[in-house]
């Protein structure tokens, strides 16, 4: 299984959502760094279950506890191991779905993939998997304390946030359980989510990243462009259905007169179209995208499907799950972005002699 994210930083993880625990190991992360453990921590419980009415009612602390790696409260350069126990398994949910595949899961490719599947929550395919991913991107943020990195669910199903992010205060996406800045919208947002929970159903949505104060430089091309390892990232969060940056998709309808973004003269660009990217390359301007995410595949009410001999039978959700992602998803899309530019910072530090 390829479960290792990064190149030169890295991150390779183990677990399963009804196992004993998660955990990760990050190799090549610098030494010396002194590590806010509270911050990390502040990070987790961002992502962890339960933290309101619109999100899955496990019952997680979602403690991290670190292995190695660090030492007097400094990162030593060494492999850096944790783990996060789970607490709050309840199998017994996930019993009638022992020999059968629920629709737009990874139930049927696991089981043909690999023969066998943990069918207790998912296994290695829960969502479950990205609290890892949440632990690496906390110290990678530290590493990168100059750097700013803002998500905010941006949709709700139709319901949009129509302010352009320059118009956002990111200090209040907090304020609200959806993470919307825009408390107006928030509102709906939180009403909608409400609405299809109570149906049994889930609903989509689309997080925006906005990340600030980049320097110039960062990016490997030609195959490891910032923008496609940005990418590679975000399409790995369970749900993840689509990525754009900069102007995305709007850009294939604009000519190269509209698109272009001049230069000013202090390097700077009048308009920033290329999303703080180009030819692969950081290029000094604000860095933005967006993340779609789909419907939550569990919903509470019957579906048509199969078992494993392809019989036809009936599936219905049963126990905790997320009405909509997109809440708990913020945090893992800041930490997985933090994680690129980390590594890409690193390896970037190793292509010019003049920047020692």
């Amino acid at each position: 299984m390829f479960n290792t994210l990064g190149n030169l930083l890295s991150l390779t993880t183990f677990g399963e959502s009804h196992g004993l625990a998660y955990g990760g190991i990050i190799n090549n992360f610098p030494a010396g760094l002194e590590v806010d453990l509270d911050k990390i921590q502040y990070e987790l419980d961002r992502r962890k279950p339960g933290q309101s009415a619109i999100v899955t009612q496990r019952k997680e602390s979602d403690t991290v506890k670190f292995l190695s790696g660090i030492f007097d409260g400094k990162t030593t350069g060494t492999p850096i191991g944790f783990i996060i126990e789970n607490e709050n398994q309840k199998s017994k949910d996930y019993d009638h779905i022992a020999q059968s595949y629920r629709p737009s899961h990874a139930d049927f490719t696991y089981d043909q993939k690999f023969g066998i599947r943990d069918y207790r929550g998912g296994g290695k395919s829960s969502a479950r998997e990205t609290i890892n991913w949440v632990v690496a991107g906390a110290l990678a943020k530290q590493l990168l304390s100059d750097i700013e990195i803002n998500a905010y669910v941006s949709s709700v199903g139709e319901i949009f946030c129509e302010k352009p992010y320059q118009a956002l205060d990111f200090s209040k996406t907090e304020s609200n359980d959806v993470r919307c800045p825009d408390a107006e919208t928030a509102e709906k947002m939180i009403s909608k989510i409400k609405e299809i929970k109570k149906e049994g159903n889930t609903i989509g949505g689309t997080i925006t990243c906005v990340i600030k104060n980049v320097p110039v430089g960062i990016g490997e091309p030609v195959f490891s462009k910032l923008q496609a390892e940005l990418a590679k990232a975000m399409l790995n969060i369970n749900a993840c259905k689509g990525f754009e940056y900069g102007s995305g998709f709007c850009g294939a309808k604009m000519t190269g007169s509209e698109h272009n973004d001049e230069f000013n003269t202090d390097f700077t660009t009048k308009s920033n179209l290329s999303g703080g990217i180009q030819g692969g390359i950081s290029n000094g301007m604000d860095i933005y995208f967006r993340v779609a995410f789909k419907p939550v595949a569990t919903i509470l009410r019957p579906q048509n499907s199969v078992d494993k001999d392809g019989n036809a039978v009936t599936v219905e959700g049963k126990g905790r799950h997320d009405p909509c992602v997109v809440p708990r998803a913020v945090p893992v899309v800041e930490s997985l972005a933090a994680f690129v530019l980390a590594d890409l910072f690193l390896i970037n530090k190793t292509r010019n002699l003049n920047q020692f």
